[in-house]
């Protein structure tokens, strides 16, 4: 249901308004107009304007636009007040249900773990092991538990079968006449974009814009722009100007100034009261025994051991996702994703509310760790480096791990990857469908952990820059197909899957930049 933008407008407002009223800044907002009384400048014929003047100068004016800013960011434009909730988490039924029954089956594997194990979902911990855990929580990495029972819940392979049989049902037998000649996995009729669409959108990367990751550009020569990057990316710190930072990274990131831009976009500034809240998390983690905690605990083990870029900040990644999994704030974006938190409860206690524990609704903690460990690069301290994850997974990642029509879910990214091999790679296209490498089945992983693991570091925060400036993860999906492009001689000559996982098993030398340049600026269209 599409609302006239006036009406749009307004409910935008108030919905604004009502989010922000409960926050800190709403307090502290008070208290600055409270102090601002006793100084002389304000008078009370003019006490109104004298104080909106006295909230610009002092900077306070900056931070409510930025809350604003952040808010328009995150939730969605707002539906038509008669439009039930669940069309604003999902507006197509078939999307919500499919994504109803993969929590099912992740919460069934779950419980079925917990029965053949014989542990609870949630329990206290004894007085002894709170005592240690509190000792050893700098350095978690040292413990070797034997967690050869644990299962992972899920494989990115299980959810992509899962994506591979959506339908809709308003479609007979596949009679949806413009979708007819789409021969990749994904089977449902998103609208998604086409090369032109892609450019104007993506305008910033064009081949004669300056931009941080391309060594030589002919138009601007590299050290120059960097230069004159970085004084302008200094000024925009200094303006502490959320939109103008999230237009300033799209020409990439100065490494200096990463840290402080990124916070500045997700509107981070770690108050005391965001530090108390960790330190909130971290008792709760402490309290109380997960059963997420040995699957965290695996998948960390495997995951940072297995990587030489990540294993230094193992004890970082413990830290994070153990509190990430006691977040209840971040129950708050289930209204506006196709999510629902699953709910279970401490042992004994079996619907009591107050003893529900909510299960973070994806326990793919795999990717979860592939998506904090870069972020260790640029923060060093937990509090921030928690609160920086949490807005980017309420921001993006969850989009990759839940099934809706969203532009950035991980259904549509995957439809856009082959719509745009097949529409400008045909050749390669049919060449991989026919001998059973189907093009996804490579790059899914890619995506669904928003290419972490897989680019060299200091490419995949190039990549993740863009991701910010332009608030989408569209370009995951275009970076995956320029990546099958830039490899095509070779791929045209393999005959097999696993041929093609060969050819495409090491991307850690690719340069991000100058493959989507390439890709969506030169390619014929």
């Amino acid at each position: 249901a599409m609302l006239e933008p006036e009406r749009g407008l307004s409910l935008t407002i108030a919905r604004v308004v009502q989010r922000l009223q409960g926050s800190s800044l709403h307090a502290q907002l008070e208290r600055q107009a409270r102090v601002s009384l006793h100084k002389p400048e304000i008078k009370l014929d003019s006490l109104k304007e004298d104080i909106k003047d006295f909230l610009k100068t002092s900077g306070w004016e900056k931070k409510l636009q930025n809350a604003v800013y952040s808010e328009l960011n995150v939730f969605p434009s707002p539906c038509h007040p008669a439009a039930p909730p669940e069309h604003i988490k999902e507006p197509l039924a078939y999307m919500r249900k499919a994504q109803g029954s993969w929590e099912k089956r992740i919460l069934k594997s779950l419980n079925s773990m917990c029965t053949e194990l014989n542990i609870p979902l949630a329990q206290k911990r004894p007085a002894n092991e709170q005592k240690e855990l509190l000792n050893k929580w700098n350095e978690m990495g040292t413990d070797e538990p034997d967690l050869s029972l644990f299962r992972p819940v899920y494989a990115p392979k299980d959810f992509l079968e899962v994506l591979m049989n959506l339908r809709n049902p308003n479609y007979e037998n596949g009679e949806q006449p413009s979708f007819r000649n789409h021969l990749g996995l994904i089977q449902v009729p998103l609208k998604v974009k086409d090369i032109p669409e892609l450019k104007e959108d993506f305008s910033e990367l064009g081949l004669n814009i300056g931009q941080l990751g391309i060594d030589d550009s002919a138009q601007v020569p590299p050290e120059f722009f960097e230069n004159e990057h970085v004084r302008v990316g200094q000024k925009v710190l200094a303006e502490q100007d959320s939109a103008a930072a999230q237009q300033y990274v799209r020409q990439g990131c100065p490494t200096a100034l990463r840290a402080d831009l990124w916070a500045l976009i997700l509107n981070i500034s770690n108050q005391p009261e965001d530090v108390l809240y960790y330190e909130q998390l971290k008792s709760n983690v402490i309290q109380h025994n997960l059963l997420v905690d040995s699957l965290i605990y695996k998948d960390v083990k495997l995951t940072a051991s297995n990587d030489d870029y990540y294993f230094v900040f193992e004890d970082y990644l413990y830290q994070v996702l153990l509190c990430f999994s006691r977040d209840t704030s971040v129950l708050e974006h289930f209204t506006y994703s196709s999510a629902t938190p699953p709910k279970s409860y401490i042992q004994g206690k079996l619907g009591m509310e107050e003893y529900a524990v909510f299960y973070p609704p994806n326990v793919n903690y795999n990717s979860f760790i592939l998506s904090v460990a870069p972020l260790c690069f640029l923060y060093h301290e937990p509090s921030k480096l928690y609160q920086i994850f949490r807005e980017m997974y309420v921001r993006f990642f969850f989009r990759l791990h839940s099934i809706s029509s969203h532009p950035s879910g991980i259904v549509s990214l995957c439809l856009l990857f082959e719509t745009l091999l097949q529409t400008h790679l045909p050749q390669l296209f049919y060449h991989l469908r026919e001998i059973g490498a189907q093009p996804l089945r490579i790059s899914f992983k890619w995506m669904v952990r928003a290419f972490s693991g897989y680019l060299a570091t200091d490419q995949l925060l190039l990549l993740w820059d863009r991701i910010l400036g332009y608030n989408s993860l569209e370009i995951l999906a275009v970076l995956a197909a320029a990546v099958f492009a830039f490899r095509a001689v070779n791929l045209m000559e393999v005959t097999s899957l696993a041929a093609a996982e060969a050819v495409l098993a090491d991307l850690s030398t690719l340069k991000v930049m100058p493959l989507l340049q390439i890709f969506l600026f030169a390619t014929v269209t």
